[in-house]
């Protein structure tokens, strides 16, 4: 139950606001999630290092922090009802210590702490049962071991990695020269007929909420997610499998919140569990427009304890990230704008990002219609008129 003055045990009776929350992290994330909070009477409370972040600009209280500052995540979690994070890499130590003198931060803080390390997110996996490409530790990236464990193969950074950065894919022997030179993992490469997503809610008391499977097409050069198509083109046979498998990830590590989990689906029509998202996630915004209830107010209701809403897709969806053009930088200059929005089932989001560079997300478009593949056409359209460059030519 929600902390106040009033006594809600038998009674459906809350103060306003709500709950004050706590978000770690001032990007598009918490942006997203603060304007979700105002929906259902939620005040909150950002913590980012960069003053009037995205998501400070519409919280109306931002502390100026690093996440890993102690005094700065101290600040906000004993300011606020309940804290949650819309990025990983934050000061886990100090958030576990706080969550241990009972302090509220959802998802756990041990488990934030384990999905940081990608070796242990999946040695966590593995033991729950989840299936996930094979995979060993090479803490010392060396070309003999990388031989015996064979090509082709995907090489991960154990931590810090995101939006591509951290990841390197070898297809043989001479690709090593690649490498990245910090502590990782390497697995096998899977080659997969799709990359697919689910996100999955689960409350504090278990009750979990499942979206439909979507669909992730890749930016070749920096492995981004380019194009999302909801729902995913698979058979329904292949779609609940997805959930369950998706279900049962979340609820292997007693997750509470939203979790994106990316999937692979092999060529062979198996699913493998590639990662794990403790937050929401860029493959959920579609939810913003066609899910009876978005990602963002989902993942609301469940650290303050709230009921969790529907998840039915209202309609098919495709979305696009809009990416910084490179060569360009300093203060963004959007082209193309009166020509994108012209689209029907158009709907744009800007971040706020005061500067731009080569690939930075500024923003994303989402694309409604009654037909996945007509949805699919109208973004490719939208990517074609919209460009996001900058005052400065680099």
């Amino acid at each position: 139950m929600l902390e106040s003055g009033v006594n809600q045990q038998d009674t459906d009776v809350y103060p306003y606001p709500v709950a004050r929350i706590g978000i770690v992290g001032g990007g598009q994330l918490g942006r997203m999630m603060v304007r979700a909070a105002k929906s259902i009477g939620c005040a909150c409370v950002v913590l980012d290092p960069t003053p009037n972040s995205p998501a400070g600009q519409v919280s109306g209280h931002q502390i100026v922090g690093d996440y890993h500052d102690p005094v700065a995540l101290r600040e906000l979690v004993e300011s606020c009802d309940v804290t949650t994070f819309e990025i990983e890499d934050v000061d886990t130590h100090t958030l576990i210590e706080l969550s241990r003198a009972g302090r509220r931060i959802y998802p756990c803080p041990s488990l934030l702490a384990d999905i940081q390390d990608k070796l242990c997110q999946k040695r966590a996996l593995s033991a729950a049962g989840i299936a996930t490409a094979e995979f060993v530790a090479a803490d010392r990236p060396d070309a003999g071991e990388f031989a015996r464990f064979g090509y082709p193969l995907v090489q991960k950074a154990r931590r810090g990695g995101y939006d591509g950065r951290g990841v390197q894919v070898m297809h043989c022997a001479d690709d090593f020269k690649y490498h990245l030179p910090v502590p990782s993992l390497i697995e096998r490469f899977i080659p997969s007929d799709k990359e697919l997503a689910v996100m999955v809610a689960r409350g504090q008391d278990g009750d979990t909420r499942c979206y439909p499977p979507v669909e992730m097409c890749v930016h070749a050069n920096e492995n981004i997610l380019d194009l999302l198509l909801a729902p995913a083109r698979i058979s329904a046979e292949v779609a609940e499998a997805a959930r369950k498998l998706a279900i049962d990830t979340v609820a292997a590590l007693a997750g509470v919140g939203i979790f994106g989990i990316e999937l692979f689906l092999t060529q062979n029509q198996e699913l493998l569990v590639n990662e794990v998202a403790p937050r929401t996630h860029n493959s959920g915004h579609y939810t913003i427009e066609a899910c009876m209830t978005d990602q963002f107010e989902q993942h609301l209701r469940a650290i303050t304890g709230l009921p969790l809403g529907s998840t039915d897709l209202l309609a098919p969806a495709a979305m696009i990230n809009l990416l910084g053009v490179p060569g360009f930088g300093g203060r963004p200059v959007i082209r193309g704008l009166r020509a994108a929005l012209a689209v029907p089932g158009v709907s744009l989001h800007l971040y706020g990002k005061s500067t731009t560079h080569a690939y930075r997300k500024m923003g994303h478009v989402t694309v409604l219609d009654d037909d996945i593949e007509q949805a699919r056409d109208k973004a490719e359209q939208v990517r074609d008129l919209i460009r996001i460059e900058g005052e400065e030519r680099i």
